[in-house]
């Protein structure tokens, strides 16, 4: 390429950024071209999307999705300087959302005058391909593999000491990772009212998190399952580590294929809900009620969508690079089902704020790491974590997304729930003072 060239393109992708992106709305977000031209100027911003070839703009936008647009950063198109999650207040913009048709046949014309960038070189981790009927046994096991099955180690670089990989809870906004997470844990437990000697299981227990400090702090016998064998593998040597090898065990199975019916006292589901898919939930709820003793609670922590808004997520980044096949319903819709399936619903909490701080500390975690994490995952698999988390932060803080723990009983053949008048016994002590 020659300096004309060079010129010429850097001309035509500032041209194209004013007709896109006025001052006000790039108050909090700029750009930075090849040649170290900035735009709208070069005034400190909170992030910066750095051009690295003037090919650049044309990878992020021609193809006018979400998908596109964050190939182009995983492949190195552009970079991300600052903090990321503001980059994503600019998103419509960028994926041509808020647009006309007009307006989107003008810039692909300008775009496709834009070099077409160098060559992406061959990289370990490419788009979620699953086959099979959706939520069958075996695809949901792809799913579940292709974002679980990354690396052990790369995961507890930046998650807590108990690779708690859900919704912290924040008494406040000093409290640490790690201490939000153990207070999730008792909160959790304190939730499910706990005693010495109940059966509990945790649908889509990760790592063993909960079921260890249940079983440690509340007594319980405790199961675990997973679909991760590297997940259920660190978890059951995390289990003879701390000496509950008697009380504890984690399963590498689907909960379709959980069969005792009425042998719990106690469920619990935090963070796997999203993988269920809306058609399933009628399964979901119903093998969970069978399997609950009459008066037994069932915990299900998930996030939901707002009202509204589409549950079809197959031309999403998530759905292609991050949860293949995940699918999030508004909260009444999980009520809903749940009620059909004959449980009671005792109490509904919404924890929004808190995934918003949770998000924030993993995104740090990971950036302050980012070498590290270079050892056991490629650049695009870091990126790809990177900016679905800084991403999820933004859907949280603008209410797009929600984050609810539903109480549900299993009343007995009398209507009695067994619980209390009051949840004076969540709260009577601080948590974890004892």
């Amino acid at each position: 390429m020659n300096a004309n060239d060079s010129v010429k393109d850097a001309e035509l992708t500032l041209s194209l950024l004013r007709e896109m992106i006025d001052e006000k709305i790039a108050r909090n977000v700029g750009f930075r071209l090849w040649n170290g031209t900035c735009f709208p100027g070069d005034a400190p911003r909170k992030a910066t999307l750095v051009l690295n070839h003037p090919g650049s703009l044309r990878r992020m936008l021609l193809s006018g999705g979400e998908v596109g647009l964050a190939e182009a950063y995983l492949f190195d198109d552009f970079d991300i300087e600052g903090n990321a999650e503001d980059v994503f207040s600019l998103s419509n913009l960028l994926t041509n959302r808020s647009r006309s048709f007009g307006k989107k046949w003008r810039a692909a014309g300008k775009l496709l005058q834009l070099p077409a960038g160098p060559e992406r070189r061959n990289v370990h981790r490419g788009p979620a391909k699953l086959k099979g009927k959706l939520h069958s046994l075996q695809r949901d096991r792809e799913a579940v593999t292709y974002h679980y099955d990354v690396s052990n180690d790369f995961y507890a670089l930046w998650l807590d000491r108990t690779m708690s990989y859900s919704c912290a809870y924040f008494r406040n906004l000093e409290v640490s990772l790690e201490q939000a997470q153990e207070d999730k844990l008792e909160y959790l437990c304190r939730k499910l009212r706990l005693q010495p000697g109940q059966r509990l299981l945790d649908i889509g227990c990760g790592w063993g998190a909960l079921i260890l400090y249940a079983a440690r702090h509340y007594g319980v016998e405790a199961a675990g399952i997973t679909l991760s064998q590297p997940q259920a593998e660190l978890a059951n040597e995390r289990i003879v580590s701390a000496g509950l090898s008697g009380r504890c065990r984690v399963y590498v199975r689907d909960y379709r294929e959980i069969d005792e019916p009425g042998a719990y006292d106690a469920l619990v589901s935090v963070g796997m809900f999203e993988h269920v898919g809306e058609k399933l939930l009628p399964v979901y709820f119903a093998k969970a009620y069978e399997l609950l003793k009459p008066g037994g609670v069932f915990l299900n922590h998930g996030i939901a969508n707002r009202f509204g808004e589409s549950n079809e997520n197959r031309d999403s980044f998530s759905d292609a690079y991050v949860f293949p096949d995940g699918e999030l319903t508004p909260i009444f819709t999980t009520l809903t089902e749940a009620e059909k399936a004959g449980f009671e619903v005792r109490d509904v909490e919404n924890l929004r704020e808190h995934y918003i701080l949770t998000l924030r500390h993993w995104v740090r975690r990971l950036e302050e790491r980012h070498e590290q994490a270079l050892q056991y995952v490629d650049e695009p698999t870091y990126r790809v974590w990177r900016l679905y988390m800084s991403g999820s932060a933004y859907r949280f803080k603008v209410g797009q997304l929600n984050l609810y723990q539903s109480l549900l009983v299993r009343p007995d053949a009398e209507g009695r729930s067994g619980q209390p008048l009051t949840r004076e016994d969540w709260y009577r002590k601080n948590l974890n003072d004892e």
